[in-house]
């Protein structure tokens, strides 16, 4: 019989307590001996994305049941960036990731239960609930809980992204505000995350390559019958994990980060699979540094499909045609196939096992996914770049299908807000050929991270796509962005890095080609500016707007992006114990 930290001594006060407690809501005695699972519902009906979740806990709850587990639901902060990056300078994002990871702990610790299903959805979700199992290191399914069936407007395609681009068109006069209400109508047919290749799928798909997520899960129509088979496979399996006491630090393996990136680079995921992946490999303490991998493997990982916004291929084609398991069986040897998973087997098992069951590709199918050896092109689309205007690195995300310039030079155009750089369009004062510069976006200085994409929209409305460049410390859309566009620069202005010294008329250089971005400025003029900030006191893009509150924490305790932009200090290894699994070796 296995071991339960949630089973007490009868007779102790934790026991009488509890057991007072959980008698009073209808469990018996042999209940409270089951093993306990956390079901982490992240349900809310402020967006689309969450709408759906409290149907699939209590789904959870009945497999878990079945496995002869007492399955309790908990509830975590549920955010959307279509809605909360309304208020905090839209630093209410990227800081919730860390709340809920909080928010787990404290449910789950406190109560000292046995293990954990969660249910991971919009962008933030699966990030939050890896970090919080990597940390808590307790027996974790993850169930990507699927993505919303779209609409059309005018005969074309629309979703979500489609409206977010086309605000930026109608702020500069370029789309109709009739049309944009006839988009925003059909973008959304029902509930699940954004349909295409951003942030959320992307991160559903990372759950499905560290091991952690079941095989064949990922991505995952909301509300079909393969997601309703896949929640059910999760409430039974996570019961048999608390038995077998296979936990998360035994899968997250620096080789199962290196299986996560190859996925992430070989599908033109979202720029935003780097911090988080790096926030994880931190809370699990696996040494391994997710920046660095991603600069490793760009130029080794064939690219295989192009999902929109990326390229012609619907999510749903994606789905159809294998998912993420199609991807990484067709990545064979560049993967390592013998870490383990929450099957209880290795990776390439799994692979194996799904391959003995599934038809042999169809034209169609390799139309959509690509053998290896017939890649779309070898060059990456999620680029890290370096340079004296990025020391730690920035990102550039560049589309499968278009031809871009490798390099750009222009002087700088300064913003200290996402409104401020708007309004500067609407003026005329950003030309082509300049490069706009937004910062004070950064984790400190929102704090919280700022999104800098409305501006990179609003220049695509204004046709000046190509012929201005962007180069900020801010987040971008895991989906869609346009021409050369510099994202995520560290260190952050709030920091003091170089993006704080950059004056108007500064000549910037990026060249894509050797991946760096350079300030064009002599080192005597910096050390003069630099002095002259330290003089005030503050940080060039600081924003103290957020003097208390849960921003005010989160400023106080964010460590940096290359860091995974977890909060310090650094979590202890708390209730877990080392992995007991050799790391796979075979590629």
């Amino acid at each position: 019989m296995t071991q339960l930290r949630s089973n007490y001594t009868p007779g102790t006060s934790p026991w009488a307590v509890r057991r007072a407690q959980w008698r009073a809501l209808g469990l018996t005695d042999e209940d409270m001996a089951k093993p306990k699972i956390a079901i982490v519902n992240s349900s809310s009906q402020l967006a689309t994305c969450y709408s759906h979740l409290d149907g699939i806990a209590e789904v959870v709850k009945e497999a878990v049941a079945e496995a002869g587990g007492l399955g309790f639901e908990i509830r975590t902060v549920a955010p959307s960036d279509f809605i909360h990056s309304a208020g905090g300078r839209g630093g209410y994002i990227l800081s919730a990731r860390d709340l809920i990871s909080h928010d787990i702990e404290a449910a789950v610790e406190g109560a000292q239960l046995d293990g954990m299903v969660c249910l991971a959805s919009c962008d933030k979700t699966a990030p939050g609930q890896l970090m919080a199992a990597a940390r808590l290191n307790l027996p974790t399914v993850m169930v990507g809980c699927g993505y919303q069936p779209c609409g059309t407007f005018q005969g074309k395609h629309c979703d979500i992204e489609d409206v977010f681009l086309g605000a930026g068109h109608h702020a500069q006069g370029r789309l109709s505000l009739e049309d944009l209400t006839g988009m925003s109508e059909n973008a959304v047919a029902g509930p699940g995350v954004c349909a295409g290749m951003g942030t959320a799928n992307s991160m559903h798909m990372a759950c499905e390559a560290l091991g952690m997520a079941l095989p064949g899960s990922t991505p995952v129509l909301a509300g079909s019958s393969k997601m309703w088979a896949d929640v059910r496979a999760a409430g039974r399996r996570i019961v048999e994990l608390v038995h077998e006491d296979l936990r998360p630090r035994d899968l997250l393996t620096q080789s199962a980060f290196e299986n996560a990136v190859t996925l992430m680079l070989s599908v033109s995921a979202s720029i935003n699979s780097v911090k988080h992946l790096q926030g994880i490999a931190e809370e699990a303490e696996s040494g391994t540094d997710v920046y660095g991998l991603y600069e490793e493997l760009a130029d080794s990982v064939p690219l295989l499909t192009a999902v929109r916004p990326n390229g012609p291929h619907s999510i749903e084609e994606f789905e159809e045609a294998g998912g993420a398991a199609a991807v990484m069986h067709a990545l064979g040897g560049l993967l390592h196939t013998d870490v383990h998973t929450v099957t209880g087997r290795s990776l390439g098992e799994n692979l194996d096992a799904r391959a003995a069951v599934t038809p042999d590709g169809t034209p169609e199918d390799e139309a959509v996914i690509r053998p290896a050896e017939r890649p779309l092109g070898r060059r990456p689309t999620i680029v890290l770049i370096r340079g004296s205007l990025a020391p730690a690195t920035g990102i550039v995300k560049l589309a499968v299908d278009e031809e871009r310039e490798t390099s750009f030079t222009g002087p700088a155009k300064v913003f200290e807000s996402p409104q401020s750089a708007l309004d500067g369009l609407k003026r005329g004062e950003v030309e082509p050929g300049s490069v706009l510069v937004l910062r004070g976006l950064g984790p400190r200085g929102t704090p919280g991270m700022g999104m800098a994409s409305r501006p990179v929209f609003a220049l695509d409305g204004a046709g000046l796509t190509g012929q201005v460049a962007v180069v900020t410390d801010g987040q971008l859309s895991g989906l869609v962005n346009k021409g050369v566009v510099v994202g995520e620069v560290s260190p952050e202005a709030a920091d003091g890095g170089p993006l704080a010294l950059v004056e108007d008329g500064d000549t910037i250089e990026i060249d894509l080609g050797v991946r760096r971005a350079d300030l064009r400025v002599p080192d005597d003029e910096l050390a003069r500016r630099r002095e002259a900030l330290a003089a005030a006191g503050t940080a060039a893009g600081a924003d103290d707007a957020a003097a208390r509150g849960w921003l005010s924490v989160y400023r106080r305790t964010v460590r940096p992006l290359q860091e995974g932009a977890v909060l310090s200090p650094r979590s202890p290894r708390g209730p877990g114990r080392p992995s007991h699994h050799a790391e796979g070796t075979s590629r």
